[in-house]
């Protein structure tokens, strides 16, 4: 069973269709990119997952069941890009006040909170105020209130925005491993990278349609372009073939386009003939960035998307 199921979702405004016939699936312990540029209904359909907006049309499936706002929420973690932090709030009383809010009671919230604390290293805060916080610290805090009630479905966006190498690290490991224990990500970003490094499916919208959906590899191999790299251990005397073209050379590296009709095996055939070692082939996937930068190319978003993953 999905743990959601989203089915031909829209919601329209005035001027806009901000989601506009979306439809995926989300198993249990998947991390699930969700993907497109500013002003692509990413947020919209966030809010109408979360409960906080209502669909103009479509259904939602949480569990098996049609999504019930009132009591489904409570097993949903959001972790919104805008912080949702009272700053003059001292940092282990919100912590304590938000579990509760979930529904744990004040010693559960007590125990869950001691833990995440501790995992990062954060018990010296407990009387700070958000406000004295840096970014990075406050971003901490947090995914730490997010995750606190053991939320079935977590929803991150942007959530490594201000973190250092080291937290961010440490919030990869945690995301991990709350999909390895059952629960199922969505998490939204710009860095295409990241998307590659922990997500095993993504969606891409944009304009409020779904344009792309599949796991990372697929959609990798679905847009591959026959791009090949070649080491070689010294100059080739030859590189005119029918059945490549060489669009770059670094050094003993030639980075080479297969021709339509032909295979691997005759650029390697080409090589082997001449005095020359190979070092190395491999094929070049595209990456995710080059990707969407293609799909969403000629729109009117296109720009403000590549100038998000530059």
């Amino acid at each position: 069973m999905n743990r959601l199921e989203v089915k031909h979702l829209k919601k329209y405004y005035t001027s806009q269709k901000a989601v506009d016939d979306i439809s995926f699936s989300l198993a249990p312990g998947s991390i699930f990119g969700l993907l497109g540029p500013n002003g692509a209904g990413k947020t919209t359909l966030i809010r109408m997952i979360t409960g906080i907006l209502f669909p103009d049309d479509g259904q939602i499936i949480f569990n098996g069941q049609p999504f019930n706002p009132d009591n489904d929420v409570a097993y949903i973690g959001y972790m919104p890009e805008e912080k949702g932090l009272y700053k003059k709030m001292k940092i282990g009383d919100q912590a304590m006040y938000l579990a509760q809010l979930k529904g744990l009671s004040k010693a559960m919230a007590l125990e869950r909170v001691k833990h995440w604390f501790i995992k990062f290293e954060m018990q010296s805060w407990w009387n700070k105020k958000v406000e004295d916080l840096s970014k990075g610290m406050q971003q901490k805090l947090q995914f730490v209130t997010t995750v606190l009630n053991d939320p079935k479905l977590i929803i991150l966006d942007e959530p490594f925005s201000g973190l250092d190498p080291v937290n961010s690290n440490l919030i990869k490991d945690e995301i991990n491993q709350l999909a390895k224990n059952g629960s199922s990500i969505i998490f939204s970003t710009h860095r295409m990278e990241q998307v590659e490094e922990i997500c095993d499916h993504i969606i891409l919208v944009n304009k409020g349609q779904k344009i792309l959906d599949g796991s990372v590899t697929s959609v990798k191999q679905q847009f591959k372009e026959n791009i090949f790299s070649l080491g070689l251990d010294s100059d080739p005397a030859s590189t005119e073939s029918q059945a490549f073209e060489v669009i770059q050379v670094k050094g003993h590296q030639l980075i080479l386009r297969i021709k339509e009709g032909y295979k691997p095996n005759d650029v390697l055939h080409h090589f082997l003939q001449q005095p020359v070692g190979i070092n190395s082939f491999h094929e070049i996937l595209p990456s995710l960035s080059d990707i969407f930068i293609k799909l969403v190319e000629g729109t009117p978003l296109a720009r403000q998307f590549q100038t998000a993953n530059a």
